[in-house]
């Protein structure tokens, strides 16, 4: 009889695989097999070729990668596009100034001729996934080392890769799951034409801000609209005036129906990384390192940020993006940490490790094989953790917290190109610096940056041992007698990468004794030369690291074959399913699964900028003037549902049975802030802008009715 006790009970209480339907990321081609069944029971009307299909249209079709971090969905057959106002945000902020300042005011484009370009912006549609294991793994061996056997995966990818794009404009991706056990072939078409279309000002789109992140009840209307352009003949092109929108293969519908408790609804997206297979060890070092790492260095970067922002509009457009960036995870860590702790996430993956250990001890094979498993998880991190937390500081403190340092490394190429003489390279080093420099300026205060720098390199000093300190921290103790303000005010005073102005004259004369000589060139040399060498150090336990989590993983599958799992998220195309809910987040305290605009004027504080409310919107609410989108006298913002999200998934649409669209997640919950880690299903729920608040605003917030024309509206 096949022993299922104890470790059987531990493993499905923390990873509860396949036993709820809300959780799981499950790959497309899979669907069929393993999830479309339950799916149907739960209210799906589609067959699992109508969400994926490489032969024909398929919901698939209409969700694309938004900018590199974000999920966006098609919702018309004039390439008509929605995401979250968050995902949105760069591209927003970048064309806003004092004088069109569409950060608090919003943007509406009402023809095609007023979209707003954004060069670099992209979007991404999966035309096809395959299963390549066997390619890959036939030619692997136990014997190999780390490094040989990352070479081999890399050496057969590239052929498959190549393969896979020869004779045609794809691009193409083998990524590993379940650790390294598995491999799939991903092929993409890029869209690089994606144009701004309309967006609600910060007092819709981001109300309740950093108070409300992460937290329900929710009344944020988090959605931007943008529009896929195509060449005249069809293909993917860059921003050309003759461009057409796309002809999308698939587009979402857009239900007004509304949504009841228990409906059945499905997210498909990009969701960005799971570890719901993290040891307790791994745990360890996020509860001792990661972290708390984070929350004290972006918090003090953040304090400086907004008390400049709040004192200077132009500030404050400059640095929204930035600043929004960098505390989405710095809220996200606090209320993870607390999560992982109160939920005793450590200890329940402790149970499940000693299950292991007794299962692979019961059988010589198994101990030959996953024996070392463990403690190659275990040498690995406790081993490289001083090299973690100081390359950890080194990035939030130095290369990301500092932006003159950041931008000061783009010039070690011609650094390069003036140690070389070569004048070809010479200037096509300085065309790309002063190409770069334009956007990096437009968003820059210098003084902002000094007091952050100020700050942030003290932190540094004081909470790093000096053997892992750059060597301009020695220079900064010889020569400033220790004084970080006048090391940095000398930086701000002298170096030509603090001013726009300076950093001009020096391209136009480019000379490799004053870059060597310039103190923010050099501290960012410093800084760069002790990461690398931390990095270094840091490869040999990663090797392990990564034997030690494959091992593992393939133990735990091997231990209960019959048991479906799905692979931790990679930022590749998932489906997760469930149904709106409420949930209970504490003794004697229910949350019902949807908000109104009714929450949104309790919640108005005009003192404070995250909670004002546009004149417009109280005359709308007032009057009831809700049109076919409200609920009688109601107006639904947001609703809650139990899908399995993670970062990634912002902007991914939420569809019910039918395949029609009723909202955008943007979010989870407080109390499930441990879900990457490990599931927790009473608990974790996807907060959800419903897609009748989007279309409020849009027709008669902001009078965009051309927008709402453009869609196909199931009432």
């Amino acid at each position: 009889m096949k022993k299922i006790t104890l470790f059987t009970i531990s493993f499905l209480f923390v990873f509860n695989f396949a036993l709820k339907a809300d959780e799981g990321m499950w790959l497309l081609p899979l669907l069929e097999k393993l999830n479309v069944g339950k799916m149907t029971e739960m209210g799906l009307e589609l067959t699992a070729d109508e969400i994926y299909s490489v032969n024909h249209s398929s919901l698939k079709d209409a969700i694309v990668i938004f900018g590199g971090g974000c999920t966006g969905e098609i919702v018309s057959d004039q390439g008509l596009l929605l995401t979250n106002h968050h995902c949105g945000y760069g591209s927003i902020q970048k064309h806003s100034s004092t004088e069109h300042n569409y950060l608090d005011n919003g943007f509406w484009a009402k023809s095609k001729e007023e979209e707003l370009t954004n060069p670099g912006l992209n979007v991404v549609f999966l035309v096809r996934i395959e299963d390549v294991s066997d390619k890959i793994n036939s030619e692997l061996n136990d014997k190999m080392s780390e490094e040989d056997r990352s070479a081999k995966v890399r050496e057969i990818s590239n052929g498959i890769e190549e393969e896979a794009t020869k004779g045609n404009h794809y691009t193409a991706r083998v990524q590993s799951f379940f650790a390294g056990n598995n491999y799939y072939l991903l092929v993409y078409e890029t869209y690089k034409d994606v144009r701004l279309v309309g967006t609600p000002p910060n007092s819709i789109g981001k109300f309740g801000g950093d108070t409300d992140n992460w937290e329900w009840p929710r009344h944020t209307g988090d959605f931007s609209v943008f529009r896929v352009y195509m060449s005249p003949d069809g293909k993917p092109a860059k921003y050309a005036p003759e461009n057409i929108p796309l002809k999308p293969k698939h587009y979402l519908p857009v239900s007004v129906k509304g949504v009841q408790k228990d409906n059945f609804a499905m997210v498909l997206g990009y969701p960005g990384g799971t570890q719901r297979y993290m040891t307790s060890y791994g745990v360890d070092e996020v509860l001792t390192i990661t972290h708390p790492n984070r929350i004290k260095i972006r918090g003090a970067r953040q304090k400086i940020m907004l008390e400049d922002m709040l004192a200077s509009e132009k500030v404050k457009i400059q640095y929204a993006s930035k600043y929004s960036g960098s505390s989405n995870y710095w809220k996200f860590s606090i209320g993870q940490s607390a999560g992982l702790k109160k939920l005793h996430v450590k200890e329940k993956k402790e149970a499940i490790e000693s299950e292991f250990t007794s299962w692979i001890n019961e059988n010589a094979a198994r101990k030959e094989k996953y024996g070392d498993a463990l403690n190659l998880i275990k040498t690995s991190i406790e081993g490289r953790k001083d090299y973690t937390n100081a390359n950890q500081y080194i990035i939030e403190c130095l290369l990301r917290g500092s932006e003159i340092i950041g931008f000061a490394m783009r010039a070690s190429g011609l650094e390069k190109a003036l140690e070389s003489n070569d004048a070809d390279k010479i200037q096509s080093s300085v065309e790309s610096l002063r190409k770069s420099s334009k956007s990096f300026y437009k968003d820059y205060n210098a003084p902002t940056d000094q007091r952050i720098m100020k700050e942030l390199l003290k932190m540094f000093a004081e909470d790093v041992p000096l053997e892992y300190q750059p060597d301009i921290f020695n220079t900064i103790r010889k020569k400033y007698k220790g004084d970080y303000n006048k090391f940095v005010d000398k930086m701000f005073e002298k170096s030509v990468f603090t001013d726009e102005t300076r950093f001009n004259a020096f391209l136009d004369n480019p000379s490799l004794k004053t870059l060597n000589k310039d103190l923010a060139f050099e501290t960012s040399t410093s800084v760069l030369n002790m990461y690398r060498d931390l990095s270094i150090k840091s490869k040999e336990f990663n090797e392990d690291l990564s034997k030690g989590r494959r091992l593992f993983l393939a133990g735990l599958r091997e231990m209960d074959p019959n048991l479906v799992k799905y692979p931790d998220a990679n930022f590749t195309m998932r489906l997760s399913y469930g149904v709106v809910n409420g949930y209970d987040p504490r003794d004697a305290v229910h949350y019902k699964y949807y908000t109104t605009l009714k929450g949104v004027m309790e919640k108005e504080d005009p003192d404070n900028f995250e909670f004002v409310v546009e004149d417009k919107l109280k005359e709308l609410y007032g009057t009831h003037d809700f049109g076919r989108y409200g609920n009688g006298k109601q107006m639904p913002v947001c609703f809650l549902t139990n899908n399995d999200i993670t970062g990634g998934n912002s902007g991914s649409p939420v569809i019910n049975g039918k395949g029609e669209l009723i909202g955008l997640a943007f979010d989870g919950n407080w109390e499930a802030m441990s879900g990457d880690v490990a599931f927790e299903p009473l608990l974790q729920r996807t907060i959800v802008v419903d897609v009748r608040y989007v279309l409020f605003i849009m027709d008669k917030y902001a009078g965009a009715r051309n927008l709402i024309d453009e869609m196909t509206i199931m009432e």
